[in-house]
């Protein structure tokens, strides 16, 4: 009969006995509450244990971990908007203070008060700079002016921001429109003038050849006007002095010239007296008198 009792009794003192055990991950940290009060808080990775049905144990992520904000449309210091969403690093540092500050909701209670401090932060580094400010480098000093900003007032959480990037940067739907067709419009502009630049260039390279074409022609038409006049000259000195070596040849050359000219083709007709000095070296063999060119 007392077997019957010590088993029981032993099963519920091996239960209890597990049920203050609890294991810590390299990954994690926990909290020992006890009667909602912090007892112990626990860092390093291995076994632990509690006072049964008295003290709870509460997990955090000791990871870095991320927070995404939903996009907001912000106004610049120079009066324009732009469509901004940004991505933050942060972790528990202050696990006491971390659980005071948030209390059961834990981790999404920590996310949404934390997007609660990187958001206005953002309005408010954005409303001192221009557009083109966020659109350069000098985007990382204010990526970093904003991280450093939200860490002082996150450290009141028991969390540390470790980094804010700003992952998105557009204008307004309506900015867009009117963004877009000033700079179709700017290089409409910029098309037009470099047309109108290469038809200038093209009618100086037209002038230039036009020129050039009538020097070339002119020069070309003098050359050839010295060397026919120079072989004229030749020519004539030639017939000079072959008619002063022989004047019957030289009549006789003349008259067939003569012919050549005055008959040409196949259907030319010409009407003279059978007389006449121009047939004069076809009708004998006797040496005419040359006819006259």
């Amino acid at each position: 009969m007392k077997m019957l009792y010590v088993l029981p009794v032993l099963a519920i003192a091996a239960a209890t006995g597990l049920s203050s055990l609890f294991i810590v991950d390299q990954r994690e940290r926990v909290l020992v509450l006890q009667f909602g009060e912090i007892k112990q808080v626990i860092d390093a990775p291995g076994l632990n244990y509690k006072i049964p049905f008295i003290q709870d144990v509460l997990r955090y992520d000791d990871r870095i971990l991320g927070l995404t904000t939903d996009p907001a449309e912000f106004t610049l210091g120079d009066s324009k908007r732009l469509v901004v969403d940004a991505f933050a690093r942060w972790r528990i540092v202050d696990l006491p203070k971390f659980r005071r500050a948030v209390g059961a909701g834990g981790i999404e209670a920590a996310r949404e008060n934390l997007s609660k401090i990187v958001n206005p932060e953002i309005r408010d580094v954005l409303g001192e700079v221009p557009l083109e400010t966020v659109l350069s480098d000098g985007r990382v000093a204010l990526m970093n002016k904003i991280r450093d900003n939200a860490r002082i007032k996150a450290a009141t959480l028991g969390i540390d921001v470790i980094d804010v990037r700003l992952t998105r940067t557009d204008l307004p739907k309506q900015n867009l429109d009117a963004t877009f067709k000033r700079m179709q419009a700017e290089r409409q502009r910029e098309a037009t003038d470099e047309v109108a630049r290469g038809n200038e260039a093209a009618q100086k390279l037209r002038a230039e050849a036009d020129r050039s074409a009538v020097e070339i022609t002119s020069s070309a038409n003098r050359d050839a006007e010295i060397v026919r006049g120079q072989a004229d000259a030749k020519r004539i000195a030639i017939y000079a002095a072959a008619y002063g070596r022989d004047p019957e040849f030289f009549a006789f050359t003349r008259s067939l010239s003569a012919y050549q000219t005055a008959l040409p083709g196949s259907n030319t007709s010409l009407v003279v007296t059978p007389d006449s000095e121009f047939f004069g070296y076809l009708k004998s063999s006797a040496v005419p008198t040359a006819p006259a060119k």
